[in-house]
């Protein structure tokens, strides 16, 4: 097994015994602060099977929408998951709620989401090579111009 393998093994093991029921829990506002960064649960429907699977991703609150993404590659089973279901439940820390995902294609709004969630990722901030809070946005767009973002409107 390699490093990306067991990587990856143990982060599903951690989300799946004591993130996701710390959120469910209501204890959402541990596991999400300023090292960890800002981070909520997605419950949303599977596309083969409809039963429900949380994940938890590192999100920006905009007005009264949510924002997330992907990340840099777009096989994560959560975003087809929502393309295919966009009907998702939200757990913030410290609250719940229902809301509607789709993905953003203006610019302008996945960029200032984009920054945003790189801004709240605590020590990942900088994950791609460039301070989300400095940085121009021609460097932002460069280097995360592919990575699809996701925007949920509460319910």
């Amino acid at each position: 097994m390699d490093k990306k393998s067991i990587l990856r093994a143990f982060f599903r093991f951690v989300n799946r015994f004591f993130v996701v029921p710390a959120f469910q829990r209501g204890w959402g506002r541990i596991i999400s602060n300023s090292l960890t960064g800002d981070i909520m649960v997605l419950g949303i429907a599977g596309r083969k099977t409809g039963k429900i699977r949380y994940t938890p991703v590192t999100y920006a609150r905009i007005g009264q929408n949510i924002y997330c993404y992907q990340g840099k590659e777009t096989k994560g089973q959560w975003y087809l998951n929502l393309l295919a279901n966009p009907e998702v439940e939200v757990l913030l820390p410290g609250d719940r709620f229902f809301g509607h995902g789709e993905e953003v294609h203006d610019i302008a709004e996945k960029l200032q989401a984009m920054r945003l969630i790189l801004q709240g990722s605590g020590i990942n901030r900088s994950m791609y090579g460039f301070d989300p809070e400095g940085a121009k946005d021609e460097v932002v767009q460069e280097k995360t111009g592919d990575i699809p973002v996701v925007r949920i409107r509460l319910d």
